[in-house]
Protein backbone atom coordinates (compact mmCIF):
# COMPACT_ATOMS: atom_id res chain seq x y z
CA UNK A 1 0.00 0.00 0.00
CA UNK A 2 1.37 3.57 -0.88
CA UNK A 3 2.43 5.57 1.83
CA UNK A 4 2.06 9.50 2.39
CA UNK A 5 5.19 10.52 2.91
CA UNK A 6 8.36 8.87 2.78
CA UNK A 7 11.39 9.50 4.48
CA UNK A 8 14.25 11.08 1.61
CA UNK A 9 16.20 8.01 -0.29
CA UNK A 10 13.47 5.97 -0.05
CA UNK A 11 11.70 6.00 -3.38
CA UNK A 12 7.77 5.48 -3.78
CA UNK A 13 6.92 2.85 -6.67
CA UNK A 14 7.69 4.54 -10.43
CA UNK A 15 4.41 6.78 -11.11
CA UNK A 16 3.14 6.50 -7.46
CA UNK A 17 3.39 10.12 -6.48
CA UNK A 18 2.84 10.68 -2.54
CA UNK A 19 0.44 13.19 -0.32
CA UNK A 20 3.26 15.18 1.36
CA UNK A 21 7.23 15.40 0.69
CA UNK A 22 10.06 16.30 2.78
CA UNK A 23 11.88 20.37 1.36
CA UNK A 24 14.46 22.41 3.14
CA UNK A 25 12.55 25.89 2.63
CA UNK A 26 12.18 29.03 3.35
CA UNK A 27 9.91 31.06 5.23
CA UNK A 28 9.75 34.88 5.75
CA UNK A 29 9.54 35.14 9.22
CA UNK A 30 13.13 32.97 9.26
CA UNK A 31 14.54 35.80 6.55
CA UNK A 32 18.02 36.46 7.32
CA UNK A 33 21.45 34.46 7.10
CA UNK A 34 20.87 31.22 4.85
CA UNK A 35 21.62 28.92 7.96
CA UNK A 36 18.76 30.28 9.76
CA UNK A 37 16.27 30.53 6.55
CA UNK A 38 16.17 27.79 5.13
CA UNK A 39 14.66 24.34 7.18
CA UNK A 40 13.52 21.11 6.74
CA UNK A 41 9.88 20.98 6.75
CA UNK A 42 7.08 18.83 5.31
CA UNK A 43 4.57 20.14 2.72
CA UNK A 44 1.85 18.96 0.47
CA UNK A 45 3.20 17.26 -2.82
CA UNK A 46 2.97 20.28 -5.91
CA UNK A 47 0.33 18.50 -8.87
CA UNK A 48 1.61 19.01 -11.90
CA UNK A 49 -0.64 21.15 -14.78
CA UNK A 50 -0.71 21.39 -18.55
CA UNK A 51 2.76 21.54 -19.56
CA UNK A 52 4.08 20.50 -16.09
CA UNK A 53 6.67 17.64 -15.13
CA UNK A 54 6.76 16.43 -11.72
CA UNK A 55 10.74 15.16 -11.13
CA UNK A 56 11.63 12.94 -8.36
CA UNK A 57 15.14 14.98 -7.62
CA UNK A 58 18.21 13.01 -6.57
CA UNK A 59 20.31 16.13 -6.45
CA UNK A 60 20.13 19.81 -6.60
CA UNK A 61 22.61 22.54 -7.03
CA UNK A 62 23.37 25.54 -5.29
CA UNK A 63 23.67 28.69 -6.31
CA UNK A 64 23.46 32.26 -5.39
CA UNK A 65 19.99 33.16 -6.25
CA UNK A 66 19.15 31.56 -2.97
CA UNK A 67 21.07 33.27 -0.81
CA UNK A 68 19.43 36.36 -1.97
CA UNK A 69 15.97 34.79 -1.60
CA UNK A 70 16.99 33.60 2.49
CA UNK A 71 18.14 36.85 3.02
CA UNK A 72 14.22 38.76 1.70
CA UNK A 73 16.85 41.07 -0.44
CA UNK A 74 16.77 42.57 -2.74
CA UNK A 75 13.43 40.67 -3.53
CA UNK A 76 10.90 39.17 -1.32
CA UNK A 77 9.91 36.12 -3.40
CA UNK A 78 7.29 34.96 -1.41
CA UNK A 79 5.54 38.81 -1.32
CA UNK A 80 5.97 38.43 -4.92
CA UNK A 81 4.66 35.79 -5.73
CA UNK A 82 1.50 36.01 -3.08
CA UNK A 83 0.73 39.25 -4.87
CA UNK A 84 0.24 37.71 -8.36
CA UNK A 85 -2.32 35.43 -6.45
CA UNK A 86 -0.27 32.26 -5.60
CA UNK A 87 -1.03 30.98 -1.84
CA UNK A 88 1.99 29.49 -0.74
CA UNK A 89 3.80 31.25 2.20
CA UNK A 90 6.94 29.41 1.89
CA UNK A 91 9.71 29.15 -0.45
CA UNK A 92 10.96 25.83 -2.33
CA UNK A 93 14.44 27.06 -3.84
CA UNK A 94 17.05 25.76 -6.22
CA UNK A 95 17.48 27.01 -9.89
CA UNK A 96 19.45 23.26 -11.31
CA UNK A 97 18.76 19.69 -10.46
CA UNK A 98 19.00 16.01 -11.51
CA UNK A 99 16.10 12.97 -11.31
CA UNK A 100 13.62 10.81 -12.22
CA UNK A 101 10.60 11.97 -14.02
CA UNK A 102 7.54 10.66 -12.14
CA UNK A 103 4.21 12.74 -13.36
CA UNK A 104 3.52 14.78 -16.25
CA UNK A 105 0.61 16.86 -16.74
CA UNK A 106 -1.52 17.38 -19.85
CA UNK A 107 0.10 18.00 -23.25
CA UNK A 108 3.38 17.46 -21.97
CA UNK A 109 6.18 16.87 -25.16
CA UNK A 110 9.30 14.73 -25.31
CA UNK A 111 9.25 13.86 -21.65
CA UNK A 112 8.01 10.45 -20.08
CA UNK A 113 7.55 8.70 -16.72
CA UNK A 114 11.20 7.03 -15.66
CA UNK A 115 13.13 9.20 -17.75
CA UNK A 116 16.45 10.54 -16.14
CA UNK A 117 16.78 13.98 -16.76
CA UNK A 118 18.68 17.02 -15.90
CA UNK A 119 16.53 20.45 -14.98
CA UNK A 120 17.49 23.97 -16.52
CA UNK A 121 16.32 27.21 -14.47
CA UNK A 122 14.84 28.90 -17.42
CA UNK A 123 11.04 29.13 -17.21
CA UNK A 124 8.58 31.21 -19.80
CA UNK A 125 5.19 30.90 -21.56
CA UNK A 126 5.87 29.34 -25.04
CA UNK A 127 2.70 30.66 -25.81
CA UNK A 128 3.11 33.93 -25.59
CA UNK A 129 3.07 36.32 -28.39
CA UNK A 130 6.71 37.38 -28.14
CA UNK A 131 8.18 34.08 -28.27
CA UNK A 132 5.40 32.89 -31.51
CA UNK A 133 7.31 35.86 -32.66
CA UNK A 134 10.86 34.33 -32.34
CA UNK A 135 11.74 36.22 -29.44
CA UNK A 136 14.79 34.23 -27.78
CA UNK A 137 12.95 33.21 -24.64
CA UNK A 138 15.44 34.96 -22.49
CA UNK A 139 14.37 38.16 -23.88
CA UNK A 140 10.78 37.71 -23.37
CA UNK A 141 8.37 39.05 -20.41
CA UNK A 142 7.51 36.09 -19.41
CA UNK A 143 10.74 34.62 -18.34
CA UNK A 144 11.21 33.62 -14.82
CA UNK A 145 13.65 32.05 -13.06
CA UNK A 146 13.09 28.62 -11.40
CA UNK A 147 13.39 27.98 -7.85
CA UNK A 148 13.67 31.40 -7.35
CA UNK A 149 10.87 33.47 -8.60
CA UNK A 150 8.89 30.54 -9.20
CA UNK A 151 8.04 27.94 -6.26
CA UNK A 152 8.81 24.76 -6.08
CA UNK A 153 12.48 24.30 -7.00
CA UNK A 154 15.15 21.12 -6.19
CA UNK A 155 15.41 21.57 -2.61
CA UNK A 156 13.02 19.26 -2.16
CA UNK A 157 12.13 15.56 -2.64
CA UNK A 158 10.13 16.67 -5.69
CA UNK A 159 10.13 19.27 -8.18
CA UNK A 160 7.97 21.27 -10.47
CA UNK A 161 9.21 22.09 -13.81
CA UNK A 162 8.24 23.11 -17.46
CA UNK A 163 8.51 20.10 -20.05
CA UNK A 164 11.01 22.16 -21.91
CA UNK A 165 13.39 22.20 -18.69
CA UNK A 166 14.29 18.79 -18.60
CA UNK A 167 16.70 17.80 -20.96
CA UNK A 168 18.26 13.50 -21.16
CA UNK A 169 20.67 13.00 -18.87
CA UNK A 170 24.25 11.51 -19.83
CA UNK A 171 24.36 8.04 -18.91
CA UNK A 172 28.53 8.68 -18.00
CA UNK A 173 27.35 11.90 -15.31
CA UNK A 174 26.52 10.73 -11.49
CA UNK A 175 23.65 12.40 -10.12
CA UNK A 176 25.20 15.12 -7.90
CA UNK A 177 27.76 16.02 -11.52
CA UNK A 178 24.57 16.43 -13.61
CA UNK A 179 23.16 18.81 -11.14
CA UNK A 180 26.03 21.28 -10.55
CA UNK A 181 26.64 22.67 -13.70
CA UNK A 182 23.61 23.99 -15.87
CA UNK A 183 23.11 27.10 -14.48
CA UNK A 184 26.83 28.52 -14.21
CA UNK A 185 27.86 26.28 -17.18
CA UNK A 186 25.20 28.07 -19.97
CA UNK A 187 25.64 30.88 -18.47
CA UNK A 188 28.84 31.08 -18.95
CA UNK A 189 28.07 29.92 -22.61
CA UNK A 190 25.92 32.30 -23.73
CA UNK A 191 28.13 35.36 -22.32
CA UNK A 192 30.99 33.88 -24.25
CA UNK A 193 29.66 32.36 -27.81
CA UNK A 194 25.90 34.08 -27.64
CA UNK A 195 26.64 37.67 -28.64
CA UNK A 196 27.79 37.57 -31.76
CA UNK A 197 30.39 39.24 -33.82
CA UNK A 198 31.62 39.51 -29.85
CA UNK A 199 32.29 35.28 -29.82
CA UNK A 200 35.41 34.14 -28.46
CA UNK A 201 37.46 33.31 -31.57
CA UNK A 202 40.85 31.15 -31.57
CA UNK A 203 43.71 34.06 -30.14
CA UNK A 204 40.86 35.75 -28.67
CA UNK A 205 42.84 36.78 -25.30
CA UNK A 206 39.51 37.01 -22.36
CA UNK A 207 39.70 38.13 -18.99
CA UNK A 208 37.66 36.30 -16.40
CA UNK A 209 36.84 37.99 -12.87
CA UNK A 210 36.40 35.29 -10.15
CA UNK A 211 38.23 33.15 -12.55
CA UNK A 212 37.96 30.10 -9.41
CA UNK A 213 33.80 30.21 -8.90
CA UNK A 214 31.69 28.33 -10.57
CA UNK A 215 30.87 31.06 -13.34
CA UNK A 216 34.27 31.50 -13.65
CA UNK A 217 35.65 28.07 -14.06
CA UNK A 218 33.28 27.26 -16.42
CA UNK A 219 34.39 29.98 -18.71
CA UNK A 220 37.97 29.60 -18.81
CA UNK A 221 37.44 26.02 -19.84
CA UNK A 222 34.64 27.29 -22.43
CA UNK A 223 36.93 30.16 -23.61
CA UNK A 224 39.90 27.45 -23.54
CA UNK A 225 37.60 25.03 -25.80
CA UNK A 226 36.96 27.65 -28.45
CA UNK A 227 40.80 28.25 -28.66
CA UNK A 228 40.54 31.91 -26.93
CA UNK A 229 43.03 32.53 -23.89
CA UNK A 230 41.95 32.70 -20.54
CA UNK A 231 43.35 34.82 -17.99
CA UNK A 232 41.32 34.46 -14.65
CA UNK A 233 41.16 37.10 -11.98
CA UNK A 234 41.67 35.29 -8.38
CA UNK A 235 42.41 36.31 -4.56
CA UNK A 236 44.60 33.66 -3.30
CA UNK A 237 47.51 31.16 -4.69
CA UNK A 238 45.43 28.34 -3.79
CA UNK A 239 42.50 29.74 -6.24
CA UNK A 240 45.05 30.78 -9.04
CA UNK A 241 46.22 27.42 -8.94
CA UNK A 242 42.83 26.05 -9.58
CA UNK A 243 42.64 27.79 -12.35
CA UNK A 244 45.42 27.24 -14.09
CA UNK A 245 44.84 23.80 -13.57
CA UNK A 246 41.75 24.43 -15.66
CA UNK A 247 43.67 25.91 -18.65
CA UNK A 248 43.69 29.17 -17.75
CA UNK A 249 47.00 31.04 -19.56
CA UNK A 250 47.62 33.04 -16.47
CA UNK A 251 46.45 34.34 -13.66
CA UNK A 252 45.96 38.24 -11.63
CA UNK A 253 45.90 38.56 -7.66
CA UNK A 254 43.14 41.01 -7.07
CA UNK A 255 44.39 41.78 -4.06
CA UNK A 256 47.56 43.15 -5.22
CA UNK A 257 45.44 46.50 -6.01
CA UNK A 258 43.69 49.14 -4.50
CA UNK A 259 41.30 50.78 -7.05
CA UNK A 260 38.00 48.57 -6.64
CA UNK A 261 34.56 50.15 -6.41
CA UNK A 262 33.14 53.26 -7.80
CA UNK A 263 35.13 55.90 -9.78
CA UNK A 264 36.57 58.63 -8.40
CA UNK A 265 34.73 61.92 -8.99
CA UNK A 266 35.95 63.97 -12.53
CA UNK A 267 35.93 67.16 -11.12
CA UNK A 268 39.02 65.53 -8.43
CA UNK A 269 41.81 65.41 -10.50
CA UNK A 270 44.56 64.09 -7.63
CA UNK A 271 42.10 61.54 -7.21
CA UNK A 272 41.36 60.75 -10.35
CA UNK A 273 45.27 60.31 -11.77
CA UNK A 274 46.14 57.94 -8.68
CA UNK A 275 42.58 55.38 -9.82
CA UNK A 276 43.88 56.20 -13.23
CA UNK A 277 47.73 55.37 -12.67
CA UNK A 278 46.03 51.99 -10.73
CA UNK A 279 43.84 51.02 -14.04
CA UNK A 280 47.00 50.78 -15.73
CA UNK A 281 49.50 48.88 -13.41
CA UNK A 282 46.42 46.03 -13.37
CA UNK A 283 46.63 46.73 -17.59
CA UNK A 284 50.23 45.76 -17.39
CA UNK A 285 49.68 42.67 -14.82
CA UNK A 286 47.54 41.51 -17.76
CA UNK A 287 49.94 41.94 -20.40
CA UNK A 288 52.30 40.07 -18.24
CA UNK A 289 50.36 37.22 -17.75
CA UNK A 290 49.28 37.55 -21.12
CA UNK A 291 53.21 37.82 -22.64
CA UNK A 292 51.85 40.01 -25.29
CA UNK A 293 50.81 43.98 -25.06
CA UNK A 294 47.30 43.19 -26.19
CA UNK A 295 44.02 44.37 -24.82
CA UNK A 296 40.96 41.13 -23.59
CA UNK A 297 38.26 41.44 -26.43
CA UNK A 298 36.29 39.78 -24.78
CA UNK A 299 35.81 41.26 -21.15
CA UNK A 300 33.47 37.84 -18.61
CA UNK A 301 32.03 40.37 -15.82
CA UNK A 302 29.56 39.33 -12.82
CA UNK A 303 31.39 41.39 -9.91
CA UNK A 304 29.99 44.40 -10.94
CA UNK A 305 30.27 47.37 -9.05
CA UNK A 306 33.62 46.78 -8.05
CA UNK A 307 35.26 45.61 -11.33
CA UNK A 308 33.13 47.41 -14.08
CA UNK A 309 34.92 50.77 -14.07
CA UNK A 310 38.21 48.42 -14.74
CA UNK A 311 36.87 46.49 -17.09
CA UNK A 312 35.64 49.02 -19.88
CA UNK A 313 38.96 50.55 -19.30
CA UNK A 314 40.87 47.45 -20.18
CA UNK A 315 38.47 46.06 -22.75
CA UNK A 316 40.05 46.21 -26.25
CA UNK A 317 38.25 48.62 -28.93
CA UNK A 318 35.32 46.96 -30.60
CA UNK A 319 35.52 44.32 -28.25
CA UNK A 320 32.84 43.64 -25.50
CA UNK A 321 32.23 43.86 -21.73
CA UNK A 322 29.47 41.19 -21.14
CA UNK A 323 27.41 40.91 -17.43
CA UNK A 324 25.30 38.51 -15.79
CA UNK A 325 25.01 39.67 -12.21
CA UNK A 326 26.43 42.68 -9.61
CA UNK A 327 27.67 40.19 -6.50
CA UNK A 328 29.65 43.08 -5.36
CA UNK A 329 26.92 45.69 -6.07
CA UNK A 330 24.76 47.49 -8.81
CA UNK A 331 25.68 51.00 -9.15
CA UNK A 332 28.72 51.07 -11.82
CA UNK A 333 30.77 53.61 -13.22
CA UNK A 334 31.32 54.01 -16.42
CA UNK A 335 33.97 56.50 -18.27
CA UNK A 336 31.45 57.04 -21.13
CA UNK A 337 35.06 58.29 -23.24
CA UNK A 338 36.34 54.85 -22.83
CA UNK A 339 32.65 53.00 -24.13
CA UNK A 340 31.66 55.48 -27.56
CA UNK A 341 35.27 56.38 -28.39
CA UNK A 342 36.80 53.15 -28.64
CA UNK A 343 33.80 51.70 -29.38
CA UNK A 344 32.76 49.05 -26.94
CA UNK A 345 30.15 47.31 -25.88
CA UNK A 346 28.59 47.06 -22.77
CA UNK A 347 26.44 43.72 -23.07
CA UNK A 348 23.91 42.57 -20.59
CA UNK A 349 23.51 38.86 -20.30
CA UNK A 350 21.16 36.56 -18.62
CA UNK A 351 20.20 32.98 -18.34
CA UNK A 352 20.81 30.89 -21.68
CA UNK A 353 18.24 29.34 -23.80
CA UNK A 354 17.82 25.83 -24.47
CA UNK A 355 20.18 25.48 -27.37
CA UNK A 356 22.87 26.88 -25.18
CA UNK A 357 21.78 24.41 -22.75
CA UNK A 358 22.32 21.52 -24.47
CA UNK A 359 25.83 22.79 -25.61
CA UNK A 360 27.05 22.84 -22.20
CA UNK A 361 25.81 19.62 -21.48
CA UNK A 362 27.47 17.79 -24.56
CA UNK A 363 30.35 19.26 -23.81
CA UNK A 364 30.67 17.93 -20.14
CA UNK A 365 29.27 14.78 -21.42
CA UNK A 366 31.88 14.60 -23.92
CA UNK A 367 34.86 15.31 -21.21
CA UNK A 368 35.89 18.49 -22.96
CA UNK A 369 34.35 20.83 -19.90
CA UNK A 370 34.68 19.52 -16.38
CA UNK A 371 31.86 19.93 -14.20
CA UNK A 372 33.53 21.20 -11.21
CA UNK A 373 31.95 19.77 -8.83
CA UNK A 374 33.97 21.02 -5.77
CA UNK A 375 31.69 20.09 -2.79
CA UNK A 376 29.16 17.77 -1.67
CA UNK A 377 26.07 18.50 1.13
CA UNK A 378 23.14 16.58 2.67
CA UNK A 379 20.03 17.40 1.69
CA UNK A 380 19.69 19.17 5.70
CA UNK A 381 22.75 21.15 4.75
CA UNK A 382 21.54 23.06 2.21
CA UNK A 383 21.01 26.32 4.44
CA UNK A 384 25.15 26.12 5.69
CA UNK A 385 25.79 25.66 1.67
CA UNK A 386 24.41 28.78 0.97
CA UNK A 387 26.08 30.62 3.87
CA UNK A 388 29.70 29.88 2.96
CA UNK A 389 28.21 31.25 -0.27
CA UNK A 390 26.90 34.38 1.10
CA UNK A 391 30.78 34.68 3.44
CA UNK A 392 32.26 34.03 0.20
CA UNK A 393 33.72 30.94 1.64
CA UNK A 394 32.93 28.62 -0.87
CA UNK A 395 35.59 26.14 -2.24
CA UNK A 396 36.36 26.48 -5.85
CA UNK A 397 34.28 25.62 -8.85
CA UNK A 398 30.42 24.32 -7.86
CA UNK A 399 28.58 22.80 -4.99
CA UNK A 400 25.72 20.63 -5.41
CA UNK A 401 23.52 18.37 -2.46
CA UNK A 402 22.14 14.73 -2.39
CA UNK A 403 18.36 15.17 -2.66
CA UNK A 404 17.26 11.61 -2.67
CA UNK A 405 20.83 9.86 -4.44
CA UNK A 406 21.61 7.24 -1.52
CA UNK A 407 24.86 7.50 -1.79
CA UNK A 408 27.69 9.82 -4.38
CA UNK A 409 28.94 8.30 -7.48
CA UNK A 410 26.07 6.72 -8.88
CA UNK A 411 25.19 7.56 -12.39
CA UNK A 412 21.71 5.31 -12.44
CA UNK A 413 19.35 4.28 -10.20
CA UNK A 414 21.15 1.27 -8.00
Amino acid sequence: MAKTLYDPGEMPPLGSVPEKMHANLIRRERFGQPRQAFAMEVVDTPKPGRGQVLVWMMAAGINYNNVWAGLGLPLDVIAARQKRGEPEDFHIGGSEGSGIVFAVGEGVAGVSVGDEVMLSGGQWDERSEDIRLGTDPMLSSTLQAWGYESNYGSFAQFALVQDFQCHPKPKNLTWEAAAAFILTGATAYRQLLGWKPNAVKPGDPVLIWGGAGGLGSMAIQLVRNAGGIPVAVVSSEERAEYCRGLGAAGVIDRTKFTHWGRMPDLDDPAAYAAWTAELRSFGRAFWEVLGERRAPRIVFEHSGQDTIPTSMYLCDTGGMVVICGGTSGYAADVDLRFLWMRQKRLQGSHGFNGAQCRAIIRLVASGLVDPCLSRLFTFEEIGEAHQLMHENRQPPGNMAALINAPAPGLTTLP
